[in-house]
């Protein structure tokens, strides 16, 4: 018999053995937390012990604590993985979360930022040069929120006469290695942030005013305040990213291109975007225009 508690070590450990990114072991361990902790309070401490109506019963537990049916999917998800592994390594024989059903709810589509909706977010923080720079690198090469936080000083390649400069994106667990393209637009609003990026010798491009890396929570949320100051609702950091495939796309530019400079790693993930845009009659963006 294995205890709840050494099944969650070994889970957590299993993960972590398997290379998944970090964020994916904190995710999947705080989930199997809350289920030990839920059958704990029921008095079952064994896996063995663990029923399908058990499950059932935590996860009505947290729709009435207000977390959301998409929240919940992501926990019972967690949840077959966990006994799933439980299953595979003969912890237990019978995989009581087979049954276990995924609440139903609506995929909402990408958000795609219209032209008056970057116009508008570009505005609102033009006066923020580091913010600026930020948004700039994001709606121009597509790169993750993450991978704009691990920038250095060495990643940068400027452009020279009618070459244009590169990014370089370091391999960060899941993601692999690439160069992106760094555009003239994205390349000066750069420049004008290292112009006054304050002295330090931290080699991260984007730092505060005491020399300490900006992370990706401060960059969320500063981006986040520029949008409301737009006026634009219902948006988040990530859908620059999706404004950037999206429009590419409109454009014409190749599917594997825009997948190799987004960093998708199957080309599924970048095809989607295709039925989305079909559906936007408006002229796609030139996002490198000011």
């Amino acid at each position: 018999m294995i205890s709840v508690e050494e099944a969650h070590q070994k889970f957590v450990e299993h993960l972590k053995s398997q290379s998944r990114s970090s964020a994916t072991v904190l995710a999947y361990g705080k989930d199997i937390e809350q289920l030990k902790e839920f059958v704990s309070q029921i008095n079952k401490y064994h896996v063995h012990e663990v029923e399908v109506k058990d499950l059932r019963s935590f996860m009505n537990k947290l729709s009435k604590e207000g977390y959301t049916p998409k929240s919940i999917s992501r926990k019972t998800n967690s949840t077959k993985t966990f006994f799933r592994f439980l299953k595979i390594n003969e912890f237990i024989t019978d995989d009581p979360a087979l049954l276990l059903e995924h609440p139903k709810f609506e995929v909402k589509p990408p958000r795609i930022l219209t032209k008056t909706e970057y116009r508008a977010l570009r505005d609102a923080a033009r006066n923020d040069v580091r913010t600026s720079a930020i948004l700039e690198i994001l709606l121009q090469t597509g790169i993750r929120i993450g991978e704009v936080a691990n920038l250095t000083l060495v990643d940068i390649k400027w452009g020279q006469g009618n070459k244009p400069g590169e990014l370089y994106i370091k391999p960060q667990e899941s993601h692999g290695e690439r160069s992106v393209p760094l555009n003239k637009a994205a390349e000066m609003s750069l420049k004008k942030y290292l112009e006054v990026r304050p002295s330090s010798e931290n080699p991260q491009v984007f730092i505060t005013k005491t020399g300490r890396s900006l992370l990706v929570r401060n960059i969320r949320t500063a981006i986040d305040r520029y949008f409301r100051i737009a006026g634009i609702k219902d948006a988040k950091v990530n859908d620059l990213r999706h404004t950037f495939v999206a429009h590419h796309l409109m454009m014409g530019a190749s599917l594997v291109v825009v997948s190799k400079l987004a960093g998708h790693k199957r080309l599924a993930t970048t095809e989607k975007y295709l039925d989305l845009i079909k559906e936007r009659p408006e002229e796609p963006v030139k996002l490198e225009e000011l």
